[in-house]
């Protein structure tokens, strides 16, 4: 059975925004990469939405994160994409880590998450120095609320300290970061059949 993944935008550029997103582009690879897994990729634009803030699954009339929660859960890959701003992962990035919080508490009848046996991987960009910083970030929120995170499984690029060049503006790929996100597709569809196939144990198993 074919796997999904569901690849979540978290630039701070909504879809009409004139500038194109190096968030986008590298979403963009790693799709085209999964698709050798027979993985098919949606994307998400989280500023396109309204994500209120929260640690709860609802936050009430308005919130856009029900149905974004519910296209995570039904996916078996999480890609989680941010650009580097001021060192950190994006704000939008944050808010959507800060939701899944509500993971923690949702269990099923053997206390498993409900976000158990889901695989997750990171996407980075940024003009200036931090994508190990910021995956180790992403990937310890993901790890806390449920999620399986594979061997090698960021994929990156950042350019010149207080550069003005953008990923989304190279002629050509670099070859490290294709090896990169070759790798992770590789890994991360790898390890999300397997989970799909034979459940993490629950309380008593």
């Amino acid at each position: 059975m074919p796997l999904k993944a569901l690849a979540l935008n978290a630039t701070l550029k909504s879809s009409d925004a004139k500038a194109p997103s190096s968030t986008d582009r590298m979403i963009g690879l790693i799709g085209k990469a999964l698709s050798a897994y027979d993985v098919k990729t949606e994307v998400l634009r989280l500023a396109n939405f309204n994500v209120k803030p929260g640690v709860t699954s609802d936050e009430g009339e308005g919130d856009d994160w029900p149905n974004i929660r519910a296209k995570l859960l039904a996916a078996d890959i999480l890609i989680m994409a941010t650009p580097i701003w001021l060192g950190q992962p994006s704000s939008v990035c944050k808010r959507a880590l800060e939701r899944m919080d509500a993971f923690l508490d949702e269990t099923d009848d053997q206390g498993r998450m409900i976000s158990y046996g889901r695989v997750a991987a990171v996407a980075v960009v940024g003009n200036e120095d931090g994508a190990h910083h910021v995956s180790a970030e992403i990937y310890q929120a993901l790890n806390d609320v449920g999620f399986t995170i594979p061997a090698n499984a960021v994929a990156y690029w950042v350019g010149e300290a207080m550069g003005s060049t953008n990923f989304v503006e190279l002629d050509k790929v670099p070859k490290v970061v294709t090896k990169a996100v070759d790798m992770l597709a590789r890994n991360t569809a790898h390890l999300a059949g397997l989970l799909n196939a034979k459940q993490y144990p629950g309380e008593g198993g």
